[in-house]
């Protein structure tokens, strides 16, 4: 397990000086010519950014993008995911709400553009950016999102997390011990947690979509089991009280990633069970294997998209 020590992770501050369902429109599938990017981005420029307190000093932040959350205290903001770049305005002015300190780091929870597309823009207001190895290298180069067809290009040099690790790191900050764990491949290969000890607070990133069918990203190392898998890694670290953090949607706790966890699994065990007995997918796409979940988790994700990718992973 790599560690960073008190001084190291101190010095990253010194050097460096979403909404409560996924949006309808990002899981279409829609023509081609849609841009999506210019989309998001525009629902990043008109959405604000909603403060929840969630401990004595850390705030849940929800706007147009992935679930952001800031921790704040002497020691310097810390803040999980940046949202889109047109969101960093609204993102500032929220964090500037609840707290006087100074910029720290920003931690990424994976590379996609809904929750790292405002690293250059906190970058520039004061903050380092810390992420895993894989989250620099998916940004480092362009990307491509079929399912969606979105085409996005690298990000500059700006952007770019500019202190990366590997398996975990811990340390103590704002009188919190604060680890940040990689998930083995899940909704990507890039996923990690961050969990504050003290104030029993996970963020789990998008491994977990509170109330609402998810998108695994195949493309990027994502699976079906990965995804099971990392949720029961992340139910095992909860307890009654734990605020849990999803991606996308409401704040939960340990029950409701326990029914998410019940109903990928339910979905997986079905889908398995037609794969094996030789139905494709458009057949099994016609047999609404999800339809006794629907009307619990079709709030944002189509299940349709859902059932075929858990098609194609399982």
């Amino acid at each position: 397990m790599a560690t960073v020590n008190r001084r190291s992770f101190l010095h990253l501050g010194m050097a460096a000086g979403a909404a409560v369902l996924a949006p309808r429109w990002v899981f279409s599938q829609a023509a081609a010519s849609t841009d999506r990017v210019a989309q998001m981005r525009a629902a990043g420029a008109s959405t604000p950014v909603k403060t929840t307190k969630l401990y004595d000093n850390i705030w849940l932040l929800q706007g147009a993008g992935g679930n952001m959350a800031v921790q704040s205290g002497k020691d310097g903001n810390i803040l999980i995911d940046s949202s889109f770049a047109t969101a960093v305005p609204h993102i500032r002015e929220a964090i500037s709400s609840v707290s006087s300190d100074a910029p720290h780091a920003l931690i990424n929870t994976h590379w996609h553009v809904d929750h790292v597309d405002g690293n250059e823009g906190m970058h520039s207001a004061g903050y380092r950016v810390i992420a895993h190895t894989k989250t620099k290298d998916r940004m480092s180069q362009p990307a491509e999102m079929k399912l969606f067809h979105m085409s996005l290009p690298a990000y500059p040099a700006g952007a770019l997390p500019t202190v990366t690790f590997d398996g975990s790191m811990r340390h103590d900050h704002n009188g919190d011990s604060i680890e940040l764990v990689h998930y083995d491949p899940a909704h990507t290969d890039t996923d990690i947690y961050i969990h504050f000890h003290n104030a029993d607070v996970l963020h789990c990133g998008d491994i977990f979509f509170n109330k609402t069918y998810p998108f695994i990203d195949e493309g990027t190392g994502g699976s079906i089991g990965g995804t099971i898998a990392a949720a029961e890694k992340s139910l095992a670290l909860a307890g009654d009280n734990t605020k849990i953090i999803p991606g996308h949607g409401p704040l939960g706790n340990k029950a409701d990633l326990k029914k998410y966890i019940d109903m990928l699994s339910a979905t997986r065990d079905k889908v398995s069970g037609l794969k094996k007995a030789g139905a494709s997918e458009q057949e099994v796409l016609a047999k609404k294997p999800t339809a006794d979940l629907d009307a619990d988790w079709a709030h944002g994700g189509s299940p349709d998209m859902f059932v075929g990718i858990v098609y194609r992973t399982i």
